[in-house]
């Protein structure tokens, strides 16, 4: 795992803000792994892209709290968070992912509306972090194998979207790109 300490305070943050009820935070700490794993394409800072953004998703609804299996998986949830920030503690790598994937299998223990209204939530933000990832330079095929979607996901997504405001994807003008090979060429 790269960025280390960048993750485990991520999630501190996140079970903080989860346990407040603010999704905003969640989704902000969500952005903030997103730019690393744009730049280290690890997979381990992208599942946490992911599950946190996931996650301010859910509690940004807030009408899952009156479904059938939500307190089971919230619970599932809050304490698989709380095996992450210890795994990440220990360095245990191992730990950390196993914890991601008890959050994943918690999804495929629900049923009904609730299920796939939470399965729908993680489609979505792997789609959504991929895009961003992508907008940061990654290929389409590397972000989309990265973030197991396919190419076609992603590229209907990005295509829907354009490319973000990040400072990166903004062009010049004409008259900027002239005035520039001016001064270069003299």
């Amino acid at each position: 795992m790269q960025e280390r300490e960048n993750v485990l305070r991520i999630f501190k943050e996140t079970k903080e803000a989860v346990l407040r009820g603010d999704s905003g935070k969640v989704s902000n700490l969500s952005n903030q792994t997103t730019n690393t794993a744009a730049l280290t394409q690890d997979p381990d800072n992208i599942a946490a892209a992911v599950v946190v953004y996931s996650l301010g998703k859910i509690i940004e609804r807030g009408n899952y709290k009156e479904m059938q299996g939500w307190q089971e998986f919230y619970k599932i949830y809050l304490n698989a968070l709380d095996n992450i920030i210890i795994s990440i503690e220990k360095n245990d790598d191992e730990g950390y992912r196993k914890n991601i994937k008890v959050i994943r299998s918690a999804i495929g223990k629900l049923s009904g509306r609730l299920k796939t209204s939470i399965e729908e939530v993680f489609r979505r933000a792997s789609i959504n972090k991929a895009s961003k990832i992508y907008d940061h330079g990654t290929s389409m095929e590397t972000t989309a194998n990265l973030l197991g979607i396919t190419l076609y996901e992603l590229a209907s997504y990005a295509g829907e979207k354009g490319m973000s405001d990040a400072p990166e994807n903004k062009t010049v003008g004409v008259k900027t790109r002239i005035k520039l090979a001016m001064d270069i060429f003299g």
